[in-house]
């Protein structure tokens, strides 16, 4: 593939070449096109989060039900990610991602519809699948029709629209459940789906496909192993689950994963393809992604559980702590894109990470005070300080690791491995929350503490109609105790994936 005027690579958008005018146009429409698709998938992972009380009480759902509705889609997401990508780069990058959008939006009105915990459950794990498709193909659109000088800039208003997205989608879904049904939450997804098909159909032209085999084997390894893990971490946050059981099917995912792993060495056309590892800029940033995504998908999914039923924060109120992480992410995402264009990638993804890790170990003091403005609102600032200088930097270094003719898995790769993080975190971090609430509640009484026997984090049981104050008290302590707990070890995760972002290009090297 050669690169031309403009950084379009003009023998993939047409046989002759196009005005410079058209050419900018076509460059606009796939930026904006890549925005709106993957803006539903990002902020879908982050709104539910916010439901979840009301959720609970409507479908009468179990601990494990409650943390399935998040980690279906999340499973399904992250095994499928790598599908998606060598879907799009086998049979073309456009087709791949209007199917994933059209999956995506249909499975969204299914989600709304779902009057049971176990049909919400199932309607998630096909939405995870329709995002799967979609978000590989958004971000290789964008390499695949920006060079590599130009890439970093597109990448960046990609990463700062859709960070506005991921942000905005708790706030927006707290004032739709404080004033609707939760179902709204899915609904909306809809008629987004459908101008960004629209768009997509009209404006985005195909990128040529390469002839290569599908990886179907590889994906029920994937989908296997990482159902596996995350079923027996779940159950190992349940306070009367079978430990036994719960630790084999761990190491039973475990061991898939690893089938999975000699199956892509071997495997002539692999839906992983290990040798990209090979580059030592993929192989740091791909760790730097799994330390990083695993302590913010950890943090963010107890977060507003911790405000709602510690402080008495409404649905609204909870979503809205993600504002000024919003505001800097997008504002710094894009700026980030730009500065790893002329100044290199490694001081942005070592001060970043750090300054995020930071952020989470103030979490657990500040959700401790509870105040909006004078506790939380700043943490949430310094966390999106760290994760807007991050995360441009980050997407770029892996598109540019990258041969051209794999933008399409590198990019399913990349996002498979942060959903994978945000996987392992919710089901496993729920053991290390659901140890401190019980300790923290042993702490603050003993008596209390029975009282609470079959509570876990996430999905803890109704307060009485009007409890005492000093239930309350108790109560809260032990949410707090257990989000304390979880905000401790992200801040270690988001610290380690310094180190790994310090090694991921020589200094001044993009």
């Amino acid at each position: 593939m050669e690169h031309h005027w403009k950084g379009l690579r003009v023998n993939e958008l047409s046989p002759s070449k196009p005005q410079p005018s058209t050419a900018s146009r076509t460059q606009a429409y796939v930026v904006w096109t890549a925005i709106l698709a993957s803006s539903m998938v990002f902020a879908d992972g982050a709104i539910v989060t916010v439901a979840m009380p009301q959720m609970r009480e409507s479908l009468q759902a179990s601990l494990s039900e409650m943390q399935w509705i998040t980690n279906a889609y999340a499973l399904t997401l992250s095994a499928f990610l790598l599908l998606g990508g060598a879907a799009g780069d086998a049979y073309g990058l456009r087709r791949i991602f209007m199917i994933g959008i059209a999956c995506f939006g249909l499975t969204s009105l299914w989600c709304g519809l779902s009057g049971s915990a176990g049909m919400l459950i199932a309607a998630r794990a096909f939405q995870g699948i329709g995002g799967a498709l979609l978000v590989p193909g958004s971000l290789a659109l964008i390499s695949a029709h920006f060079p590599k000088d130009a890439r970093g800039k597109a990448i960046g208003t990609w990463a700062a629209a859709s960070g506005i997205a991921a942000a905005l989608g708790p706030i927006l879904g707290g004032w739709l459940i404080d004033n609707g049904p939760w179902q709204a939450i899915f609904w909306i997804n809809v008629p987004i789906a459908v101008l960004a098909l629209w768009l997509c159909w009209r404006h985005v032209p195909e990128s040529p496909a390469a002839e290569t085999v599908m990886d179907w084997l590889g994906a029920v390894l994937a989908v296997a192993g990482l159902g596996l893990l995350a079923y027996g971490l779940t159950a190992l946050g349940e306070w009367d689950s079978h430990r036994a059981i719960a630790i084999l099917l761990t190491l039973a995912g475990a061991a898939v994963l690893g089938l999975f792993v000699l199956h892509e060495k071997r495997c002539a056309a692999p839906m992983m393809p290990l040798d990209l590892f090979h580059v030592s800029a993929f192989a740091n940033v791909n760790a730097l992604t799994l330390l990083l995504y695993f302590a913010l998908s950890g943090a963010l999914f107890f977060l507003p559980a911790a405000l709602i039923e510690a402080h008495g924060y409404s649905a609204a109120k909870a979503g809205s702590v993600f504002l000024p992480f919003t505001i800097l992410m997008a504002v710094l995402s894009r700026r980030g894109g730009a500065m790893a264009d002329r100044f290199g990638t490694r001081m942005l993804l070592t001060v970043g990470p750090l300054i995020t890790a930071l952020s989470f170990a103030l979490l657990a003091p500040a959700v401790f005070h509870g105040g909006y403005w004078i506790a939380v609102v700043p943490v949430m600032a310094v966390m999106g300080l760290g994760m807007g200088i991050t995360v441009a930097p980050l997407s770029t270094t892996v598109m540019n690791a990258a041969p051209d003719e794999r933008i399409g898995v590198a990019s399913g790769v990349n996002n498979a491995i942060s959903r994978v993080a945000g996987l392992i975190a919710v089901a496993g971090l729920g053991v290390v929350a659901t140890f401190g609430f019980r300790q923290a509640a042993l702490w603050a009484s003993p008596e209390m503490a029975d009282l609470f026997a079959q509570a876990t984090f996430g999905a803890f049981p109704p307060m009485s109609a009007s409890p005492s104050d000093g239930v309350k008290e108790i109560y809260a302590a032990a949410m707090i105790g257990g989000f304390g707990l979880v905000t401790l070890i992200c801040a270690a995760a988001a610290g380690a994936s310094a180190c790994f972002g310090y090694r991921s290009a020589p200094s001044g090297q993009a």
